[in-house]
């Protein structure tokens, strides 16, 4: 029997990385994942996985950073599988551009959308439903960009991080009296697909030393699988080991400037 049989659970970013892992875990629990994200075959992935090891998963094409769709993606599972006990926000999005000098409103936008606009629209969705039944568990993926800001994660990125953090604690401190509960993950570097949007994306060796994806999945379900009597507020996660980042860190501060800027 698992933990989350019965409950039924949305993970967003869920065709890789984190959220693969996180809604794989999930479904070896019991829930009912619903496993959205932009594109479909990545999605359908993922589902093809959790369903040959048993478990039960749905593929939903939704793209959060657009506020009509992650309306609609809570409406369709409320209205499809019934109830929605966990919520997962973990799409995310990061600019090229990573110094507050070259930023570009559009990249500005973008990131934002996905990373803080998308979690106040999917986390403003499924809230009455979770309300009315009287307990809910979301669980929103920020970053150690939320409490370290620079050029690692980049301006928006980090203002998007802080943002959701901020909202999370919001959502615990207004909603926990009616069963809510709120976490705030933040792990520093993962190996996961978002790195290849980084100016130097890592090598091999830059990898070998970072938290894999489904470390962070197994932090998401310890927060889902406590007692409902237990919140886990806020999980800060970095690799045991450090590594030198200057080379990084230079080529993120050009990223994006004009040609001869200073």
């Amino acid at each position: 029997m698992g933990r989350l049989d019965g409950q039924v659970a949305i993970v967003t970013g869920g065709g890789s990385g984190i959220g693969r892992e996180t809604a794989r875990l999930l479904a070896a629990e019991g829930a009912h994942v619903v496993v959205a994200g932009r594109r479909k075959p990545p999605l359908n992935d993922v589902v093809g996985e959790i369903q040959k090891a048993g478990g039960k998963a749905t593929a939903r094409q939704a793209d959060v950073s657009r506020h009509v769709e992650a309306g609609e993606l809570a409406h369709w599972t409320l209205a499809t599988l019934g109830r929605v006990d966990v919520l997962v926000n973990n799409a995310g999005h990061s600019s090229r551009a990573r110094s507050i000098r070259w930023v570009d409103k559009d990249e500005w936008d973008g990131v934002l959308d996905v990373n803080l606009n998308g979690v106040y629209a999917l986390t403003q969705a499924v809230l009455p439903s979770m309300i009315e039944r009287g307990g809910g568990t979301i669980v929103t993926v920020s970053s150690v960009a939320a409490l370290r800001p620079g050029l690692i994660g980049g301006a928006p990125y980090g203002a998007a991080k802080a943002a959701v953090r901020n909202l999370m604690g919001h959502v615990h401190t207004v909603l926990r009296d009616k069963g809510i509960r709120a976490t705030t993950v933040m792990p520093a570097e993962v190996d996961t697909p978002i790195l290849e949007n980084r100016p130097l994306p890592p090598d091999a060796k830059a990898r070998a030393t970072m938290m894999q994806a489904e470390d962070v999945a197994r932090a998401v379900l310890l927060c889902v699988t406590l007692p409902p009597r237990t919140v886990i507020e806020e999980i800060v996660m970095s690799p045991t080991i450090s590594r030198d980042m200057s080379a990084d860190i230079a080529a993120a501060s050009r990223a994006g400037a004009p040609p001869g800027a200073p």
